[in-house]
C-alpha cells in the first residue's frame, strides 16, 4: 500500500486540492491530512484511506449535495470533521454517502451542520463505529437522519453517538448489528421499516420523542439495551406494528411516556414474540395492546412504578393472545407461604371502565393528588362498571432484582 500525506492547503479558487490527491492517488493508497480545512463535494472512486489523523482536518462541503462520496469498495474514512451537506431531503444530502459498495469503514468522525449523517444505500459488510454525528439545526421533523440504511445487509453500526439528529433508520436491511450506540434528543432514537434479522445490543436511547420502533420487520434480536425518557407526543419506549418473531430481552424501558406498544405484532400467522427479563419501570403506561392477532410472551419481566400497568385499545377478548409467566408485580398483594419466591395465588390485572384518567390527558395530570388516589380507592371498593380482566400470571414473583 502506497502511503502520501497531504499537507494544509488553503482555499483555493476553481480548485480542489483534496480531490486531485483522490485522482491522482493509486488504488490502495492512504492520504494522510494535516490539519485545515479542505474542499468537499469530493468523490472517492477507489479503494482508499483517508485519515485526519486528530480529527482537526475539516472537510466542508459547499451547502449542496452529500460532502463526501464513496463510490468503491475497500474505502476507509476515518478522524476527520465532516460538515456543509445540501439541505435536500429528496436528494438525502448527507456528511457522508456510500452506494452499492461492501467493506467499507467510518470510523472516529465528527460529523456535524449536514442534514443526514451517513447515507448507506446498497452497503455490505461494513463498519460505522465511533463517530458524533449531528444534523443541521432544524426542528425536529425536518432534521435528517443520523444514519440511513437502505438494502444493507451484514453491517456493524456500533458506538456512535447520535445526537440532535432525526431518525436512525433501517429500511429493507438484515443481519446488522447495532451495537452500545447512544441516541439521545431525537424524534426516532432507531426506527425499523421491514428490516429483517437485526441485533440491537448494549445501546441507550435517552430523552427521545421514541426510543425505538418497528414496522413490517421479522426475526429481530433486541438485547441489554436502556431506553428511558422518551416522552414525545406520541413517546414510547419501545414498539411494535406488524412484527413477528421477536426477542426482546434484559432490556430496561424506564420513564416513558409508554414504555412497550404492541399493534398487531405478532403479525404472521404461527409465529410469536418474546419479552423476557425486561426491566419496566416508571412509566406512565408499562404495556399497551391494539389489534392482537397472534401470541407473545411475557416471561420474568419486573413491572414496578408504572403509573398503569397494562392498556388496550382492543376488545377484551383479544388480551387471551398473551402469556404472562413469572413476572414481578409490584401490585400483587399475595402471600409465598412455601418460600419459593412464587405467589401461592395468581396474579390478576383489571382494568375498570370509570378510570377516566386513562385517555385524558387533562385528568392525567392530577395523578397521585389527594382526589386521584380516592377515586381509585373507590373504584376498587366499588366499582361503577364491571371491571375487565387483563392480564393473568399463574406464576408471579415474590421479589426482583434491580
Amino acid at each position: 500500500m502506497r502511503f502520501l500525506t497531504l499537507l494544509l492547503f488553503p482555499f483555493l479558487l476553481f480548485a480542489n486540492p483534496l480531490q486531485e490527491a483522490i485522482d491522482k492517488a493509486p488504488s490502495g493508497s492512504k492520504i494522510e491530512l494535516s490539519e485545515g480545512k479542505y474542499y468537499g463535494n469530493i468523490i472517492i472512486n477507489k479503494p482508499l484511506i483517508i485519515d485526519g489523523l486528530n480529527a482537526k482536518a475539516h472537510i466542508i462541503g459547499d451547502n449542496k449535495g452529500s460532502v463526501v462520496s464513496i463510490k468503491s469498495s475497500n474505502v476507509i474514512l476515518k478522524n476527520l470533521s465532516i460538515s456543509g451537506s445540501g439541505d435536500s431531503h429528496e436528494s438525502i444530502d448527507a456528511a457522508i454517502l456510500a452506494e452499492d459498495v461492501s467493506d467499507i469503514e467510518i470510523v472516529n468522525n465528527n460529523i456535524s451542520n449536514s442534514l443526514f449523517g451517513i447515507n448507506l444505500q446498497k452497503v455490505s459488510n461494513s463498519k460505522i463505529t465511533d463517530n458524533f454525528i449531528t444534523s443541521k439545526p432544524y426542528d425536529l421533523g425536518v432534521r435528517g437522519d443520523s444514519i440511513v440504511l437502505w438494502y444493507s445487509h451484514g453491517n456493524l453500526i456500533a458506538r456512535n453517538h447520535l445526537y440532535k439528529s432525526r431518525d436512525l433508520v433501517a429500511w429493507y436491511s438484515g443481519k446488522n448489528v447495532f451495537e452500545a450506540n447512544h441516541g439521545e434528543l431525537g424524534r426516532y432514537s432507531l426506527h425499523f421499516m421491514y428490516a429483517t434479522d437485526n441485533l440491537i445490543k448494549d445501546n441507550l436511547f435517552e430523552k427521545n420523542s421514541v426510543g425505538v420502533f418497528f414496522m413490517y420487520s421479522q426475526g429481530i434480536k433486541a438485547f441489554n439495551n436502556t431506553i428511558k425518557n422518551s416522552l414525545g407526543t406520541f413517546g414510547l419506549g419501545l414498539g411494535l406494528k406488524d412484527c413477528s418473531n421477536f426477542m426482546i430481552e434484559d432490556n430496561n424501558i424506564i420513564y416513558n411516556a409508554r414504555g412497550v406498544y404492541l399493534d398487531q405484532s405478532p403479525y404472521q400467522p404461527d409465529t410469536l414474540n418474546t419479552f423476557r427479563g425486561n426491566k419496566i419501570l416508571y412509566n406512565s403506561n408499562a404495556v399497551q395492546f391494539q389489534g392482537l392477532r397472534e401470541k407473545s410472551l411475557f416471561n420474568e419481566n419486573i413491572f414496578k412504578g408504572n403509573m398503569e400497568l397494562i392498556l388496550s385499545d382492543i376488545p377484551k377478548e383479544d388480551t387471551r393472545y398473551i402469556e404472562w409467566r413469572g413476572n414481578y408485580w409490584d401490585a400483587y398483594e399475595g402471600f409465598d407461604k412455601n418460600g419459593d419466591g412464587v405467589g401461592d395465588i395468581p396474579y390478576k390485572h383489571y382494568v375498570y371502565a370509570d378510570k377516566l384518567w386513562l385517555y385524558n390527558a387533562n385528568i392525567k395530570f392530577f395523578y397521585g393528588s389527594v382526589a386521584m388516589d380516592l377515586l381509585n380507592f373507590l373504584a376498587k371498593m366499588a366499582p361503577f362498571s364491571e371491571p375487565e380482566l387483563m392480564a393473568v400470571d399463574d406464576e408471579p414473583l415474590m421479589g426482583a432484582k434491580f
